[in-house]
């Protein structure tokens, strides 16, 4: 049976595949956890729509991205975190922080995919974030402070 992932399934499919699946697997796994549909040709119309509006809208955010790619530069982003005596925090700081304190703080929109943070940040300190779009790179400095 071929269905259409609404979600990613790990060693199976991901979202927006269109696959062969076992049927039982389809019908007892799949459908009932609302991760994938069944693939009629009205679905994969649908699919194909919204594929397009994505990359649309992928598209536009990295044209507006290019255009604030100076801006963005030489901005620093702070982020207060809960540390211990040692300077190492509780909880690391990944992409999706970084992205809403941007937000927050200098009203950029990032997207988490242009940003190049190689591991997220356990510690305290100054750190320069990269971020690389169509070949462009930029750069912003984050400040972590501990509480």
């Amino acid at each position: 049976m071929k269905v259409i992932f609404l979600q990613d399934v790990p060693r199976v499919g991901k979202r927006h595949d269109v696959k062969e699946i076992n049927d039982g697997y389809a019908m007892n796994f799949l459908f009932p956890r609302k991760l994938a549909e069944p693939a009629t040709p009205r679905a994969i119309s649908e699919l194909e729509k919204r594929k397009k509006n994505i990359e649309i809208e992928r598209e536009v955010q990295e044209d507006l991205l290019l255009k604030n790619l100076e801006e963005i530069k030489g901005k620093v982003v702070t982020i207060t975190a809960k540390t211990d005596d040692k300077g190492h925090l509780f909880s690391k700081i990944h992409t999706k922080e970084i992205v809403e304190e941007m937000k927050r703080q200098h009203h950029a929109d990032i997207s988490e995919e242009f940003i190049a943070l190689e591991k997220p940040i356990k510690e305290i300190g100054e750190f320069e974030i990269a971020i690389a779009i169509r070949g462009k790179k930029s750069s912003f400095k984050l400040v972590v402070n501990g509480v």
